[in-house]
């Protein structure tokens, strides 16, 4: 029933100037200009504007103070309807077709709750800014790494042979009018440690080291490269291994066992070199050898839970306290 026509109606309550005709509102013709309607809305807001209403009727009439704000709210509406081209025309074919019911109430209200700023820019804005924190929050969790790693016994004081290897720690110890306080020294000493670590080590996975490609800005834009990268390695993948028989190499071998695991590339290379070797000597890139070890790594997993002390007080507690029981406890 909601989608039988209606009657015709060239004026409709809630659209533009309700029942009345927008040009007769403001007393001017369906052809005149922008400026001819720009100059009869002034004249009338400056005898109708509440600000000028001073407790007689405005214009002579009789509806007072609330008649004039009416008034003057009418006035504003049609002038705010006639004065942008784009409304103006939808207006006009209101009146021409006033049959057209429900297309009249879309171009109203598509364009009254149209946003005020473009969507693009307020979606450029939003990735940039997500992509500064992003950029910034890698930066601290990279320099909580290295802060980590300078505290490690093992790490600080391969850093600090190399150090005095090199000679960076005998130049903070400086004497005559150069001399600084114990506690600078100590500053700059951690300071070198540090730089040490961040050239010798190499940190990988969530840790590792900010790249300005990664964030989320530079992933967008050069997403067409990556995605046309993508199919033509996929294509020599089919033509190399698939059509031609070739055999896998070392970095094929891996990259099917990571895609058997499931894991991420960042994931993947965070793996010791040793683990990387066995996966290697098993031959996990064949189907059925990974899922032997699959399941062998899965019953490891359950032997190391059942000897874990923390494990059996939980098996414990679901035993006699866990969920399904009612007790009261004595206070």
């Amino acid at each position: 029933a909601a989608l039988l026509p209606r009657p015709a109606r060239g004026l409709t309550d809630g659209l533009y100037c309700g029942r009345r005709v927008c040009y007769e509102v403001l007393g001017v013709s369906r052809q005149a200009s922008k400026a001819e309607i720009a100059r009869a809305y002034r004249q009338l807001a400056r005898q109708y504007h509440p600000d000028r209403y001073r407790g007689e009727p405005a214009g002579g009439g009789a509806g007072g103070a609330q008649a004039a704000h009416e008034k003057f709210l009418l006035i504003a509406t049609a002038y705010e309807t006639l004065k942008d081209e784009e409304t103006r025309k939808d207006y006009d074919y209101m009146l021409d077709h006033p049959e057209e019911y429900y297309r009249h109430y879309y171009h109203y209200y598509s364009r009254r709750l149209a946003p005020k700023v473009d969507v693009r820019i307020v979606i450029l804005v939003t990735v940039c800014a997500i992509s500064v924190f992003q950029y910034f929050s890698w930066w601290n969790s990279y320099n909580e790494a290295i802060n980590y790693l300078a505290t490690v016994p093992k790490y600080r004081i391969q850093a600090t042979e190399i150090a005095r290897q090199q000679g960076l720690l005998n130049k903070t110890k400086e004497k005559g009018k150069n001399r600084r306080s114990k506690e600078e020294i100590r500053e700059e000493e951690e300071e070198i440690i540090k730089d040490i670590i961040k050239n010798k080590i190499d940190i990988k996975g969530g840790y590792q080291k900010p790249k300005i490609y990664d964030i989320l800005l530079f992933q967008i834009l050069l997403a067409p490269f990556y995605l046309c990268k993508y199919i033509v390695w996929r294509c020599w993948w089919i033509y190399c291994f698939t059509i031609k028989g070739r055999e896998y190499g070392v970095e094929e071998k891996l990259y099917i066992i990571r895609r058997y695991m499931k894991m991420s590339q960042s994931q993947f290379d965070s793996l010791e070199d040793h683990q990387k070797e066995t996966f290697l000597e098993r031959q996990l890139w064949i189907r059925e050898n990974y899922e032997v070890y699959k399941r062998e790594q899965e019953e490891e997993l359950k032997k190391k839970m059942a000897m874990d002390p923390r494990w059996k007080r939980y098996r414990r507690w679901m035993k006699n306290e866990g969920p399904g029981r009612l007790t009261f406890i004595d206070d």
